[in-house]
C-alpha cells in the first residue's frame, strides 16, 4: 500500500510529499535529478531502502517543483528556490528540525539548507554529491559545460527509454525488469523538455562558498568507482565542511539504492542513531582528537596533484609516528584530517601538541580539537555525541592551536599542562554552550 500523498504550498506552487515511519527523529530525503513518489515504491530495492530509513526516523519524501507529483512550472527555478521547498514541506508536516539526506544534485540542496536555516537542520548526509556541477580551473571534478549540455540534449532525444541508467545504475543494466522500471520512473518524473531543463539548470550549481557555513554533523558517502560524479567532489567537500566524515564506497552505482545500499544504510543509521542494527555497542570513556591541515586546499592548488600527494604522505607518516609514541588509536582518515582516540586525556593533549610541532618541519600548520566523553564502539569505529563534540571543538581551533573542552582540562588537572581560557562558545549542533581552552605550547 502506497503512503498517502499530500501537498504543501511553496510560493504558490504545490509540492507533493509523503511521510513514512514514526521514529524519534525527522529525516528529509532530497532526491537527485528527478523523482516520482509513487513510482519510487514500485522498485523493490528502492522500497526496501525507504522502509529501512523509516525504521529509525520519520521519513519525509517529496518531489521537487516541476517534477513527479508536484506542480509543473513554466521555467526551472534556481537551487535557492527549490531548496525553500524543503522548508515548506517541513512546515507542512510540523517538523521543526530534521536531518537531510540528499543524493547527487540533492546534496547541494541539503548543504544550502543547512547553511541558510541552521536551526532547522540537525545533520546533513550526502551521497554521490558535489558542490559544483561543472569543471573549473580550480575545480577539476566535473564535466565541461559543453559535455554537460551534450548530455542534456541526449536525454531529451532518448527520453522514454532507460536513458542514463548505464552510468547511474550500471549493476542492473542487463536486467530487463529494472530497465523498464527506470524508463517508467523517468517518464513519470518529467517530460523530455523539462528533464533537459533541469539538467541545464543544474549546470549553474556552485555552492563552494557555502560549505564553510555548514556547521552541523555531516556525512559524505561516495564511491571511488562512481561513473557520474568523481570521488574528488566529496573529498573537496570534506575539506571545506568542518568535521565532515567521508566514507569511501567501492560499488559501481551512482544511486544510493544500488550495490552499496546496505553499507550506505548502515552508515546512515549509525551516523544518526549511534549504532548499527543488530549490534550491541560497547560504551567506553575515551578522549577523541580531531586534526586537519590549515589551508589545505590552497597548498594543494599551489603544489599540484603529485606535489600535494607527496606532502600529504609525509604529513600522515609524521602524525602516525606521534600516535604510536603516545598510544593513540587511529579511527579514521579523511583527506588531510585524522580522528584518533586515546584512553588517557593527558597523553592525547601531549600528542596533539607534539604533532603540531613536528608537522611544522614540513611547512604545515594543523589545528586540533579534543574532548573526553562516553562513546559507542562498534567494529573499531566510535560514535556518539562525544565524537561530534570533538569535531566541533576542532572547528573553533586557530592555525597551530590545540583546543580542548573544559572536560579535558578538568581531567588533566595536576598533569603540568597549562591552558588559556577561550571563553564560552556555541558548538553548532551541540546543546548548550561550552567553555574551551587553548593548550599553552
Amino acid at each position: 500500500m502506497l503512503p498517502t500523498t499530500q501537498y504543501a504550498k511553496s510560493g504558490g506552487v504545490n509540492i507533493a510529499y509523503q511521510t513514512v515511519g514514526s521514529g524519534p527523529r525527522d529525516l528529509v530525503l532530497v532526491p537527485g535529478f528527478v523523482s516520482n513518489l509513487d513510482v519510487f515504491w514500485e522498485e523493490p530495492v528502492l522500497a526496501r531502502m525507504l522502509t529501512r530509513l523509516s525504521s529509525f526516523s520519520r521519513l519525509i519524501l517529496f518531489d521537487k517543483r516541476g517534477t513527479g507529483l508536484s506542480d509543473r512550472v513554466s521555467d526551472m527555478p534556481s537551487l535557492e528556490v527549490r531548496m525553500d521547498d524543503v522548508r515548506a514541506v517541513m512546515d507542512a508536516v510540523g517538523s521543526e528540525r530534521a536531518a537531510l539526506f540528499g543524493y547527487s544534485e540533492g546534496g547541494a540542496m541539503c548543504a544550502l539548507f543547512a547553511a541558510t536555516y541552521p536551526s532547522r537542520a540537525s545533520a546533513v548526509i550526502m551521497c554521490g554529491a558535489f558542490a559544483r556541477k561543472t569543471a573549473a580551473p580550480d575545480y577539476p571534478w566535473g564535466p565541461t559545460k559543453d559535455q554537460a549540455l551534450a548530455f542534456a540534449e541526449e536525454v531529451e532525444r532518448a527520453w522514454g527509454g532507460p536513458v542514463g541508467m548505464e552510468t547511474r545504475w550500471p549493476s542492473q543494466i542487463g536486467d530487463e525488469r529494472c530497465r523498464q522500471w527506470w524508463a517508467r520512473w523517468l517518464r513519470s518524473s518529467a517530460s523530455p523538455a523539462a528533464a533537459a531543463a533541469v539538467l541545464r539548470m543544474n549546470l549553474e550549481i556552485d555552492i563552494r562558498h557555502v560549505l564553510p557555513a555548514v556547521h552541523v554533523p555531516t556525512l559524505l558517502l561516495h564511491s571511488r568507482n562512481d561513473r557520474v560524479i568523481d570521488f574528488g567532489a566529496s573529498q573537496y567537500m570534506s575539506e571545506h565542511i568542518a568535521g565532515a566524515k567521508l566514507v569511501e564506497l567501492h560499488g559501481i552505482d551512482h544511486i544510493p539504492w544500488g550495490c552499496d545500499s546496505d553499507l550506505i544504510l548502515d552508515e546512515i543509521e549509525e551516523f544518526l542513531t549511534g549504532a548499527r542494527p543488530g549490534v550491541e555497542p560497547e560504551r567506553l570513556l575515551v578522549t577523541v582528537m580531531f586534526t586537519d591541515i590549515v589551508k589545505a586546499t590552497e597548498r594543494a592548488a599551489g603544489l599540484g596533484d603529485r606535489g600535494w600527494h607527496d606532502l600529504l604522505e609525509s604529513h600522515h607518516a609524521t602524525v602516525r609516528r606521534e600516535l604510536e609514541r603516545f598510544r593513540g588509536r587511529e579511527i579514521d582518515t579523511a583527506g588531510d584530517g585524522f580522528l584518533v582516540t586515546f584512553d588517557g586525556p593527558a597523553r592525547a593533549v601531549r600528542c596533539a601538541c607534539a604533532t603540531s610541532r613536528e608537522v611544522r618541519a614540513l611547512g604545515l600548520e594543523i589545528r586540533a580539537g579534543l574532548h573526553t566523553g562516553e562513546c559507542e564502539v562498534i567494529d573499531g569505529k566510535v560514535a556518539g555525541i562525544a565524537v561530534h563534540t570533538g569535531a566541533r571543538v576542532a572547528s573553533h581551533a586557530q592555525s597551530g592551536e590545540v583546543l580542548v573542552s573544559s572536560t579535558v582540562k578538568d581531567l588533566v588537572a595536576g598533569s603540568g599542562l597549562s591552558f588559556q581560557d577561550r571563553g564560552m562558545q556555541h558548538l553548532k549542533g551541540i546543546p548548550d554552550e561550552w567553555r574551551l581552552f587553548a593548550v599553552e605550547q
